[in-house]
């Protein structure tokens, strides 16, 4: 079994999982921040993932968020988001993904995110394009913001990051771009970039198993993905910006922080 076939069974068994929590419901609970969320659904997902990789490659290292915590370094790593959009799932809105990627040697070779409510598959694999429900998927060809829709997160802390990520919104919105928007799950807005449906997303901390699939859709559609300040991605904490190639460039100033 290849890896796109293991990570596609993975992101099944955790689905299940999601969709009879978010059926019947399940306690929140706090991380470290008071509006970082995590919840049974989160870790049983995960255990689910964890237990269909390493049936099919027990040699294998995972790296998830809530148990798994494998080395970024390992020659074969499986980076895993068992639920990408805890708010949204804790207060019943159905935009939520699993993300499962494999990297070897830390360079992205499959990845998988699903939205299993509405049984929504995007998939990728190095050097063999990117699909959304087996369609070929690229990313929009526009030329200038003032044609696009801009994505962006805030993560949990509301100081800096968030006044960062404000002030950016407005330096974007004055240039007259179609709107914002703030879905809550990373994954699935890396592949509303590689769809054409988002020109443009950023946001200024991101854990690496909430880009690592997306990164890969967004590449494998024609897209750009880097820091917010133009620096390749790393599998660590990190700023991001996503766009297509027409707009990487003239994004990139308005999103660093450091111009």
């Amino acid at each position: 079994m290849n890896t796109l076939d293991v990570a596609r069974q993975a992101a099944v068994a955790a689905g299940s999982v999601l969709s009879n929590y978010f059926g019947s419901g399940v306690a929140m609970r706090t991380k470290s921040a008071s509006v970082d969320l995590v919840s049974d659904a989160d870790v049983n997902a995960e255990r689910a993932v964890a237990e269909v990789i390493r049936s099919a490659f027990p040699d294998h290292s995972i790296l998830g968020e809530e148990e798994n915590s494998g080395s970024a370094d390992a020659e074969h790593l499986w980076i895993v988001d068992p639920l990408d959009g805890t708010t949204n799932f804790a207060h019943g809105i159905p935009h939520f993904a699993v993300s499962i990627a494999y990297y070897r040697n830390g360079v992205a070779e499959t990845a998988v995110v699903y939205n299993p409510i509405r049984e929504d598959w995007y998939v990728a694999t190095k050097g063999g394009g990117a699909f959304h429900n087996d369609q070929p998927i690229v990313v929009g060809d526009q030329q200038s913001l003032d044609q696009v829709v801009v994505g962006t997160g805030f993560h949990y802390d509301r100081g800096e990051k968030m006044e960062a990520t404000l002030a950016a919104m407005g330096r974007l919105l004055r240039l007259q771009i179609h709107g914002i928007r703030r879905f809550g799950t990373a994954s699935l807005d890396l592949a509303m970039v590689a769809t054409g449906q988002l020109g443009v997303y950023f946001e200024y901390q991101l854990s690496s198993w909430d880009f690592a699939a997306g990164v890969l859709l967004v590449e494998e559609a024609g897209g750009r993905v880097s820091t917010s300040e133009g620096e390749p991605l790393k599998l660590a904490t990190t700023s991001i910006l996503a766009a297509n190639p027409g707009l990487y460039e003239i994004a990139l100033p308005l999103v660093n922080r450091n111009t």
